[in-house]
């Protein structure tokens, strides 16, 4: 997709799908095509190839985020008959495959030609960009700034859009750096082999143990049907990557501690043949950590907040106390929002083998990522 929802926001919005010729277009729209873009309306550059040929396209999407994380990898099938998606992480291959339905916009790069033919609408150029012939085309300005966009004048193609921000620079959205007409390789529309809807893995999930979530109540003082323990391989969640926010918090209370402990991920248990893992402490008690991919992440904040971005659908998550102790586990990945809060939530910061649990916030007020 290579304009999803992009606005210029305010009074006098300008919704876009796809920027058409100023003139009406005389060619078809192509059923059978290559393209690649790139997207930055989510923020770090995200690399779109588009294929379609007649009634079924896949939309490939692949983010090198500089955060801890790495990338991430988002594919997804789209039968355009029957109106069903089938979305999975080409890379991590034990996520798994999950069956939708869908409506609307599934992000042909050549649909909504008309968008932009509206008042105000004025053509400012003509460019060759990437081997396309554009004609350059800016929306009426308002107080949240304008758009402006490369359309393709052989296809209608949206070849670059920018957001020009009032008295700021302007903001590259989308790009589009290639085309091929044609139909793709066939190897490109391939399926998993097993591909479940959401209803078919909650129910092979496995069952949590009886009275969990009175336990849970017990321990955060809240509803305990808002939380998810992250140690267990459920089937409920996204299987798509989210970011986490991670916090260590006193039970009861709930309230958060801000120093006294180091936290280490390693995001690759996945892909590591039975990694071993160890400390070394150092004079003034701070601990190094070793084994597989596990690293210390820092707190670029207050009150002990902890951002990892894409996280996987396993990881290994350590919380070192010093003298207190040491809790670690292996986190099973629960995306409730774009951003999904984890908590380790102990009973006696002073001695860690009281206990604790590693609970996903699922909803209520813990759910809110702290700024």
């Amino acid at each position: 997709m290579l304009i999803r929802g992009l606005a210029v926001c305010g009074s006098g919005m300008v919704l876009l799908t796809n920027i058409g010729l100023l003139t009406a277009q005389t060619t078809p729209a192509p059923t059978a095509y290559s393209v690649t873009a790139n997207n930055t309306m989510a923020g770090p550059v995200t690399v779109v190839n588009t294929y379609r040929l007649d009634s079924k396209a896949v939309v490939n999407e692949r983010t090198p985020a500089p955060v801890a994380g790495g990338f991430s990898n988002i594919r997804t099938f789209y039968d355009l008959q029957k109106m069903v998606k089938y979305t999975w992480d080409p890379v991590h291959t034990d996520v798994a495959c999950i069956k939708a339905n869908f409506t609307g916009d599934w992000g042909d790069p050549f649909a909504g030609a008309d968008d932009l033919n509206q008042p105000g609408l004025k053509q400012v150029g003509v460019e060759t960009l990437h081997g396309f012939s554009t004609r350059i085309v800016q929306t009426a300005p308002t107080a949240d700034g304008a758009m402006k966009a490369w359309v393709d004048t052989k296809t209608g193609m949206v070849v670059k859009a920018q957001l020009l921000p009032p008295g700021g620079a302007p903001i590259t959205m989308t790009e589009v750096t290639s085309l091929t007409l044609g139909p793709p390789p066939a190897s490109e529309f391939a399926l998993p082999a097993n591909c479940h809807t959401m209803a078919d893995l909650a129910a092979a999930a496995p069952s949590r143990p009886p009275g969990e979530t009175d336990e849970i109540a017990a321990l955060t003082g809240d509803n305990g049907q808002n939380y998810v323990n992250a140690i267990y391989a459920g089937g409920g969640g996204s299987q798509n990557s989210c970011s986490m926010i991670f916090r260590v918090v006193h039970a009861g209370t709930m309230e958060p501690l801000a120093s006294g402990f180091q936290v280490a991920v390693d995001l690759d248990v996945l892909t590591e043949p039975s990694p071993s893992y160890t400390e070394n402490i150092a004079n003034d008690g701070r601990a190094t950590f070793k084994g597989g991919g596990l690293h210390e992440i820092a707190s670029p904040g207050h009150n002990g907040v902890f951002r990892v971005g894409n996280v996987p659908k396993k990881f290994r998550m350590d919380a070192y106390f010093g003298q207190a102790g040491e809790a670690t586990a292996d986190i099973y990945r629960e995306c409730f929002a774009p951003t999904t809060v984890l908590l380790y939530v102990v009973k006696n910061p002073a001695s860690i083998t009281d206990g604790g649990d590693w609970l996903w916030v699922k909803a209520g007020k813990y759910a809110t990522p702290p700024h």
